[in-house]
C-alpha cells in the first residue's frame, strides 16, 4: 500500500465532547455534515458516467453485479432488490452480494470482510463472464472481501468499478473505473454508515437510475414498467395511462389488467387504434 495514502474515513471528527452537546446541537451538526455529501458526488459524475456507458454498452447480456461488506454490501444488496418492482427487469440482471452472505444484511458475520478469496467464489455461483460488470463498494477502499474480488474479476478481463471514499485507496486505484468520493470525516469517528454510506446510497442510485433510463425502462418521467404488487402501484399504473391515451380510469384499470404493464398497455392501445 502507498505510504502516502491516508484513510480520510478513519480521521477525527470535526466535532468534540458529543456526549455534552444537546439533541438540538447533535442534530444540526449531522445536517451540516450531510449537506457536504451530494457536493462531493458531485465531483465524481465523470467516473460514474463511464461506468453508466460501460452498462449500456455491455446491455442486454451483461449483468451488473455489486459486492460489498457490512453497510457497503447492504446498501449495494437494497439497489439491486429494488430493480425488478420499480423497472420489471429481471431479478439475475442487477444481483447484490454482501460478505457473509445474505444472513449477514440482518447481522454482522465474523470475519466476513476478511476473506480475500470469498468474493470470487461467490460471483462464480452466478457463471459471470466477460459481459458482465463488477462494483465493488467499500468506504475504507481496503476491504479485503471486495479488493480480492476485484482484483480476480480484473485478472479474468471482467471490466470492474470501485466506490470508494477514500481517494488513493487501493480499491480506487485496482478497478478499472474508480469512483473515490471524498466526503471528509465523520461526524462519530470511523461511523461510516453515515455520511460514507450516504454518498454510496446516492452513488447508486444514480448508477441504476441512468442504466434504466438509458436501456428503455423510462418513457417521459415514468416507470412504465413496473410490477404491479399492490393497489398503490395499481392505482399509479392506471393513471399513467388515463395521461397517455386521455381516456377513463375503468378503461385504463381494464388495459392494466389484460396486459400487465403500463407500457405494454399503451401500445396495445395504440396499435388498435
Amino acid at each position: 500500500m502507498d505510504q502516502k495514502f491516508i484513510r480520510i474515513t478513519e480521521q477525527p471528527s470535526l466535532y468534540d465532547h458529543l456526549e455534552q452537546k444537546t439533541t438540538a446541537e447533535l442534530l444540526a451538526s449531522i445536517n451540516a455534515e450531510d449537506r457536504k455529501v451530494a457536493l462531493a458526488v458531485a465531483s465524481c459524475l465523470p467516473q460514474i458516467e463511464l461506468l453508466v456507458e460501460a452498462l449500456v454498452e455491455r446491455f442486454p447480456q451483461g449483468r451488473l453485479f455489486y459486492i460489498g461488506a457490512g453497510t457497503s454490501g447492504r446498501l449495494g444488496v437494497l439497489d439491486a432488490s429494488e430493480i425488478p418492482p420499480t423497472y420489471g427487469m429481471p431479478h439475475d440482471k442487477v444481483i447484490g452480494i454482501i460478505a457473509g452472505g445474505d444472513g449477514a444484511i440482518r447481522r454482522a458475520v465474523e470475519g466476513a470482510e476478511d476473506d480475500r478469496a470469498q468474493a470470487w467464489l461467490d460471483l462464480q455461483a452466478f457463471d459471470i463472464n466477460v459481459h458482465d460488470v463488477v462494483v465493488g463498494i467499500a468506504a475504507s477502499g481496503t476491504t479485503p472481501y471486495v479488493l480480492g474480488g476485484i482484483e480476480a474479476c480484473r485478472a479474468k478481463g471482467i471490466l470492474t468499478a470501485g466506490i470508494t471514499n477514500n481517494p488513493g485507496s487501493p480499491l480506487a486505484l485496482t478497478a478499472d473505473i474508480g469512483i473515490a468520493c471524498d466526503v471528509g470525516p465523520e461526524f462519530v469517528t470511523g461511523s461510516t454508515r453515515m455520511k460514507s454510506g450516504t454518498s454510496q446510497k446516492l452513488i447508486l442510485n444514480m448508477i441504476s437510475t441512468a442504466y434504466m433510463i438509458r436501456i428503455g425502462r423510462v418513457e417521459g418521467h415514468k416507470m412504465v414498467h413496473m410490477q404491479l404488487t399492490n393497489e398503490k402501484l395499481v392505482g399509479r399504473g392506471a393513471s399513467y395511462i388515463e395521461q397517455a391515451l386521455g381516456i377513463e380510469t375503468e378503461e385504463a384499470l381494464r388495459l392494466l389488467k389484460t396486459y400487465g404493464s403500463v407500457a405494454r398497455a399503451v401500445e396495445a392501445y395504440r396499435s388498435k387504434g
